[in-house]
């Protein structure tokens, strides 16, 4: 059998957290939740079952919560930077589709969320 892709699939993270233009929302935060697609050759690993030839998941939310732990204005720059911090920290990531949403935002609107996707490769 020939594995043609794999995706490393971490749905619906949520964190709190301190971003936004307006002072207050880096005083009072608010959730976010993070949906992750992680283009990975694990063909060794489904093959092995081992760990170390794949990429470790609660690694990866390691670095993304550490990225969200500092405070931004914009969640574009919040997205660039978690797409960074994993191509820096995982050389097996080929490629990230990221989609970071915020709860709630404060903007005058009747809305469940905003977000920003970005599709990001080596």
């Amino acid at each position: 059998m020939i594995i043609k892709e794999s995706y490393i699939i971490l749905d619906q993270l949520v964190l709190y957290a301190y971003h936004g233009v307006m002072p207050q929302e880096n005083i009072v935060g608010n959730e976010y939740r993070i949906n992750l697609r992680l283009k990975v050759d694990f063909s060794s690993a489904a093959k092995t079952d081992e760990v170390a030839q794949t990429v470790n998941y609660a690694e990866v939310y390691k670095s993304v919560k550490d990225e969200m732990d500092i405070s931004s204005k914009l969640l574009e720059h919040v997205a660039y930077r978690i797409c960074n911090r994993l191509f820096t920290d995982f050389c097996a990531i080929q490629e990230i589709e990221i989609k970071l949403i915020k709860r709630n935002p404060p903007m005058g609107a009747d809305v469940d969320a905003s977000a920003v996707e970005l599709v990001c490769s080596r």
